[in-house]
């Protein structure tokens, strides 16, 4: 990927759009249309009218867990993602701040298999082997997830500068709690949009896929996550592709999700963990089109968005996204990829 920029503070949001006196569905919608090169800008009002009546719109119904925990002044674990052996993948934070536990903070380096720390509450974490360079396999002396709703608080880093609630970190569509990180290309919408949607005869089904920690480094890959596409869900993406429609996915996470069940032989259950990373090289099998946020240099999920785009029109979208002011990250705007 030639596609490189710089990413001013300026762009990044640092706050959700509430607190800047805003709807949450009132973010600026950027949309490229692959067939034609072109790039218009909108307001995320208007994404009922540019999908069409017939599509499929699958969304992720991962909840949001509140994954960040204090460890010693400092110091912090970020719970990432759960095993297929029942231990999870976790990261070490180090703060630049003792008052601030959980905002400005960088991978931590240290630790040694087999340490233990103990967490508030009289909690132990023993470290396992290193997953990557940064992330650790660890198993917890209590069940994660009760732990984690009682004592954790969401996952933030520098750009967010106070903390806010876990209901800010949640999707209109989160029943399935699971998720280190927000799936964030679904937060604009609102009831008032999924209306709208429905009544203009857009079909919307769900995936689970819960998203690890996101803080990816150096063109490092995702790492195995856990997913479930319901058969329900499955036979709508057939039907929809057979009478003529798109499929849109809400999120690199619904991409993920459906582009690894399109991968499986006929009648094997689609779910599961998947380490299935989607690049122009690999193509689409399933989705057409995708809602997503704007995403870091050198993330790779830029990989994926060529997929759909190209490298020429993502490369022109970024440039006029920066252009325009448009911010990043998960409380920020948010751009369709059409064919």
């Amino acid at each position: 990927m030639s596609i490189a920029f710089d990413l001013p503070a300026a762009l990044e949001a640092h706050e959700p759009p509430e607190a800047r006196g805003a709807a949450r569905d009132d973010v600026a919608l950027l949309v490229s249309r692959s067939r034609e090169g072109a790039i218009s800008h909108h307001r995320f009002g208007a994404m009922p009218e540019l999908l069409r009546p017939g599509d499929l719109l699958v969304v992720n119904n991962s909840g949001t867990l509140p994954a960040a925990v204090p460890v010693s002044d400092g110091l912090s674990v970020h719970f990432s993602t759960v095993m297929p052996d029942g231990g999870w993948l976790i990261e070490l934070r180090l703060g630049r701040a003792s008052h601030d536990w959980d905002a400005g903070t960088v991978p931590y380096r240290g630790g040694t298999a087999g340490d233990q720390l103990l967490l508030p509450g009289g909690a132990l974490l023993r470290l396992g082997g290193r997953f990557t360079e940064r992330l650790w396999r660890a198993r917890l002396s209590t069940a994660v997830v009760p732990y984690l709703l009682r004592y954790g608080s969401p996952i933030r880093y520098s750009y967010v500068r106070q903390g806010w609630p876990i209901e800010a970190y949640q999707t209109v569509f989160a029943t399935v709690p699971g998720s280190a990180e927000m799936p964030s290309a679904a937060r604009p919408f609102s009831p008032e949009i999924v209306t709208r949607l429905v009544s203009r005869g857009v079909t919307i089904a769900p995936i689970t896929l819960h998203t690890g920690v996101s803080s990816l480094e150096g063109h490092e890959d995702p790492y195995p996550e856990v997913y479930d596409v319901p058969p329900a869900t499955a036979r709508l993406v057939t039907m929809t592709r057979a009478h003529g429609g798109r499929v849109i996915a809400a999120g690199t996470t619904v991409v993920r999700a459906l582009e690894t069940a399109a991968l499986l032989p006929p009648g094997r259950p689609a779910s599961g963990w998947t380490t299935h990373v989607v690049t122009p090289e690999t193509g689409l099998r399933t989705v057409d089109g995708l809602l997503t946020g704007l995403h870091e240099p050198r993330s790779s999920h830029l990989l994926m968005l060529a997929a759909f785009a190209g490298e020429d029109l993502l490369g022109r979208c970024y440039a006029e996204a920066a252009e325009r002011g448009y911010r990043w990250h998960e409380f920020g705007d948010v751009h369709l990829l059409l064919p």
